[in-house]
């Protein structure tokens, strides 16, 4: 069976299990692709790029929720109003 590795750095559960923090720093800041029996488990991402990719997906959210809004009325005030 032919699997998409969608990663650069690529290791197995028996190395993540015998070196988890080892295997966390191979991938270099980016995500390190665990493999069992030579397909894709789960990839190991680090925290900041983690944290990198949640920020981007909230932005993608906010930006459709601003699209969405775009043609409703606009209503303007002062900063003495608000």
């Amino acid at each position: 069976m032919v699997s998409v590795v969608l990663a650069e750095i690529t290791a197995s559960v028996s190395e993540l299990k015998r070196n988890p923090m080892g295997t966390v720093a191979a991938g270099e800041g980016a995500p390190v692709a665990i493999l069992n029996r030579n397909e894709p488990a789960f990839y190991c991402v680090p925290a900041k790029a983690y944290e990198a990719m949640l920020e981007r997906l909230e932005d993608i959210e906010l930006n459709l929720i601003a699209d969405s809004r775009m043609d409703e009325p606009v209503i303007k005030v002062t900063l003495d109003d608000l």
